[in-house]
């Protein structure tokens, strides 16, 4: 990452932690499971709604403009309170307690009365155009680093449904997820650079976990960053799954916000002040362009508009060290209009449109060189509404960076989503009681408070001889749960460990989901390996093939013939692989060891003990290391 004097941007980051809780349905019977089953399918469209104050929320607006239709698959995991058919039931109480817990652990203040409220959200993602939040807490507060960081609120939600596809504006969910209990920690800005923002939700991670009451797999927990610098604005990266990406999405943020900064500087050394925002027909002009996406939208009925932007040549496309700055966001606005995308004379002569013909537009419109056109091909609908809101998004470079809402990228970088939401889409709960918080709650949240991360990881180092990295690791991944459960069962710390550290890891390296791979399940495995069923080499190749082929243990190890081998057929795969790699051997003497060991492991898959195959490998190769050895003094 390029080099940034964070503290001399004036960079602040508040994490938002939304962690699955694992208490059945916040406001039904339903379990918190997924599943791929579908039982039926019903159709709906969402409308925003005015707050108890008559106004309207700008985010469910835009989200409006849109104008989608949403299909939803039922599950065996869902029921009518889901599919908005019948009125939540009582709020989930262990749900309630969780968070109660989580509360007291970071010295958040409970409030009197847990009062839930309706949040307008018409992406589709509940089947009610709203979702049910709930304040529990305020004014905590953690170490991280040595640093207080403040908890501003906790509050008790309930998850959205799953996206699943979405096609020619119709957009299909599934209602197995909605309702499951959320819990949303809100930090306070006290975080000052990116590897901060990773500790600290490395840190809430852990403590969530320690209260053994939190789901674990892939989309159980997500963060939200709120990130601004001096002179930018709060701008909310929304969804963020992958911890060792946090970082790169706060530097890159604070970059953007620098870029859109140096704009606005640009712009005033300009002295423009104003955006015209008047909008020209080409469509005639450009009749004959060679251009497929313009020809073909004339084809169609369709015309082509244009609009200057005077004094913003050059501030479309990225700065020198490759910062997008306003040209994605614009085509990302223009988008939520119905459109494809724009063209920008930034990025001209390209796509099919000559140089000659950016002349011609650049002549018809009066446009110096300092100037910049930005042009839409669609229906004369749309490609109005696109460039109206280009033409906002090129005011809106006048005052900077617009406080909004972004997506996050697989790179580490973020594109525009919509308009930061606000008060206007919050109004009372009317179907859902108020739960007050007695003294006697508080008395039992007390004494079921769960040990701290640095309370497990000393028990596990004195208890089981692990190591602190080892201890650290279990900690942190949230496995010393099923480590826990799987010494009460009788496995061996070493073994135990050794799958929880490495083998689980790196599974999940390959995108695989081993939240399916339950304690029992590892528990009958883990005993089949002590039993001598099978080489301890053989576990990770058999949670590989259940996982992928969702295969029970007995299966999986009937398709893989896992059967053990003799100490001559081990012995016959060693001689092969050192006659194949005679060179390597010669070349990096014993140290070929470790590299062969992979190969001779992958021939005998998990057939044979690792530790039996290392010391008859090392005996081989310190016996052809001698032998030429020999040869060599005695030439």
């Amino acid at each position: 990452m390029t080099s940034l004097d964070y503290r001399s941007l004036g960079l602040k980051v508040g994490l938002e932690i939304h962690q699955q809780l694992s208490a059945g349905k916040l406001f039904c019977s339903c379990p918190c499971e997924l599943s791929d089953i579908i039982k039926r399918r019903f159709n709906r469209q969402l409308r925003p709604s005015q707050s108890e104050m008559g106004e309207v929320d700008q985010a469910a607006l835009e989200e409006a403009q849109k104008k989608l239709r949403f299909t939803y698959e039922s599950t065996p995991f869902d029921c009518i309170v889901e599919a908005d058919e019948e009125p939540p039931h009582s709020v989930n109480n262990k749900a309630v307690r969780t968070t109660l817990i989580f509360s007291r652990m970071v010295d958040a203040r409970p409030v009197d009365e847990i009062q839930f409220m309706r949040k307008i959200v018409i992406d589709g993602s509940n089947t009610t155009g709203f979702q049910r939040t709930a304040l529990v807490s305020t004014k905590g507060k953690m170490k991280v680093g040595g640093k207080n960081i403040g908890i501003e609120t906790i509050c008790l939600e309930e998850d959205a449904a799953r996206r699943i596809a979405e096609e020619d504006h119709n957009v299909v969910f599934r209602l197995d997820r909605l309702g499951i209990p959320l819990i949303e920690i809100a930090t306070s800005p006290d975080i000052e650079t990116p590897e901060e923002t990773r500790e600290v939700a490395e840190r809430l991670g852990t403590l969530l976990r320690a209260t053994r009451s939190v789901r674990r797999g892939i989309g159980s927990i997500r963060e939200d960053i709120n990130v601004s610098i001096s002179g930018g604005a709060r701008v909310e990266v929304k969804g963020v799954q992958e911890l060792d990406l946090l970082p790169s999405y706060v530097h890159n943020e604070a970059l953007r916000q620098l870029a859109l900064i140096d704009v606005k500087k640009e712009l005033s050394r300009h002295n423009i002040k104003e955006v015209q925002g008047g909008k020209i027909d080409i469509s005639k002009l450009l009749s004959k362009t060679k251009s497929r996406v313009l020809s073909e939208s004339l084809a169609n009925g369709g015309i082509i508009l244009v609009t200057l932007l005077q004094g913003f040549a050059g501030l479309l496309r990225p700065d020198e060290r490759g910062v997008k700055r306003l040209g994605v966001d614009m085509a990302a606005h223009a988008k939520v209009a119905g459109v494809g995308g724009i063209f920008h004379s930034d990025e001209l002569p390209g796509y099919g449109i000559t140089e000659k013909e950016v002349e011609v537009i650049r002549s018809e419109l009066g446009a110096d060189k300092m100037d910049c056109f930005v042009m839409v091909a669609d229906s004369a609908e749309k490609a109005s509404a696109a460039l109206d809101r280009v033409i906002e998004r090129a005011r809106q470079a006048l005052v900077g960076v617009p406080e909004e809402t972004r997506d996050p990228l697989p790179d580490g970088t973020t594109a525009y989503s919509r308009p930061l939401p606000g008060r206007e889409r919050m109004y009372p709960e009317t179907d859902v009681p108020p739960f007050p918080i007695m003294n006697s709650l508080m008395l039992e949240v007390e004494k079921q408070l769960p040990e701290y991360p640095e309370e497990i990881i000393k028990r596990l180092r004195e208890e089981h001889s692990l190591s602190k990295e080892q201890a650290e690791t279990l900690v942190k991944n949230g496995y010393d749960i099923d480590f826990d459960g799987m010494i009460k069962a009788g496995i061996s710390p070493k073994i135990a460990a050794r799958t929880l550290i490495h083998t689980l890891p790196e599974l999940e390296s390959e995108g695989l989901d081993v939240s399916q791979l339950k304690l029992p399940i590892l528990i009958d495995l883990l005993f089949r390996v002590e039993s001598g069923a099978f080489a301890k080499e053989a576990v990770p190749m058999l949670l590989r093939r259940m996982v992928e082929q969702h295969e029970g243990i007995e299966e999986a190890i009937g398709r893989l013939d896992l059967s053990g081998v003799g100490e001559s057929e081990v012995e016959n795969v060693i001689d092969k692989i050192l006659e194949e790699k005679r060179a390597l051997v010669l070349e990096r003497g014993e140290r070929c060891v470790s590299p062969l060991m992979g190969l001779v492991m992958k021939e005998l898959r998990g057939k044979a003990d690792g530790k039996l195959v290392n010391t008859m490998l090392l005996q081989k190769v310190r016996k052809i290391l001698t032998f030429f050895a020999k040869k060599s003094t005695s030439k």
